[in-house]
């Protein structure tokens, strides 16, 4: 990537206001992007050649893996366990008993789980990952893979899930700069553009595979997020048009249903707080929402006290 593409592409990058009392006092950066399946940058703010980790908004990549093993079909598994396998879910009792039933029906107990125990909490499938890292289980059952391993870099299952993401960007397998999240599973380092066109492809219904994992996250997003998340509660409130997966340090990723395309968000300063209100302004400004939609949105999460709240300023240009 050379520095004269970056410039050639990048604009201004959007400003994430708390206003107290109308005086701001704290400011965030956000980078944006939204591209469509073949990958094409149709609006940007900031840099959507900025490279960092795609964090949990990967969840519905690693899915792949399952839904392409045919692991759901081998162990009777539905929309609603696919749902958990790519949510970063609250431990709820509704959560935990479905990440069991997956391992439940690939004969595999609990204590396989490579996922923390979260601090105050009894089992690994209270873990927000329990979901994923029990799909991921699914498929070494049904392949006769190693289970102790299933997190190591070469294991068979983060090769297939890696391959199917290479394969979507168009990229050799090892090219791409792999670490591990907190749960102690790979994640990958990626441009944000990148990020974008995954959810674009997902949400494009060129494929049977990631049209089942749409069908399953909108169908059933209370297992995706829960209650008071953010994902869930858009999911819900556009009734499936659009697709929503958050991660860490400031990330969030959306898909317009049906349409083949992706947006992409990075909060510099990875605040959680600051992505929402990004993915506010922008799905407003894309017109993926309606304004009512948007309202109702923003007074959970821009309206955050009796005396602040967040505003977003700059533009989201078109590139074409």
């Amino acid at each position: 990537m050379t520095s004269s593409r970056v410039n050639r592409h990048q604009t201004k990058h959007l400003d994430v206001q708390l206003l107290r009392e109308g005086i701001v006092e704290s400011s965030h950066l956000a980078h944006v992007v939204v591209c469509d399946d073949r990958g094409r940058n149709l609006s940007v703010a900031g840099n959507p050649e900025l490279g960092t980790f795609i964090r949990s908004a990967l969840k519905p990549f690693q899915a792949l893996a399952v839904t392409a093993a045919g692991a759901l079909e081998r162990y009777d598994l539905d929309d609603k366990d696919l749902a958990i396998m790519c949510g970063s879910h609250q431990g709820s009792i509704e959560q935990v008993r479905q990440a069991f039933h997956i391992l439940w029906q690939a004969d595999l107990d609990p204590t396989v789980l490579r996922c923390p125990t979260p601090a105050g909490k009894k089992s690994p499938l209270e873990h927000n990952c329990s979901g994923k890292h029990a799909g991921m289980l699914a498929v070494c059952q049904q392949r006769n893979w190693p289970l102790e391993s299933y997190l190591d870099r070469n294991h068979p299952v983060q090769k297939l899930i890696l391959s199917r993401i290479a394969e979507l960007l168009g990229m050799p397998p090892d090219e791409f700069i792999m670490a591990h999240d907190d749960c102690g599973a790979p994640t990958y380092f990626m441009q944000l553009r990148q990020m974008a066109t995954l959810f674009a492809m997902l949400s494009s219904g060129n494929s049977l595979d990631m049209e089942r994992i749409i069908r399953a996250m909108t169908s059933h997003p209370d297992m995706v997020g829960g209650a008071g998340s953010f994902d869930t509660y858009l999911m819900e409130l556009t009734d499936g048009a659009l697709v929503s997966k958050s991660g860490a340090e400031g990330i969030q990723c959306i898909g317009r249903v049906g349409e083949g395309l992706g947006l992409a968000i990075k909060v510099v300063d990875g605040a959680k707080r600051a992505k929402y209100a990004t993915a506010i302004f922008t799905l407003r400004q894309m017109g993926w929402i309606l304004p009512s939609v948007a309202d109702t949105l923003a007074e959970t999460y821009m309206e955050i006290g009796d005396f602040k709240r967040l505003d977003v300023v700059g533009e989201l240009p078109l590139m074409y």
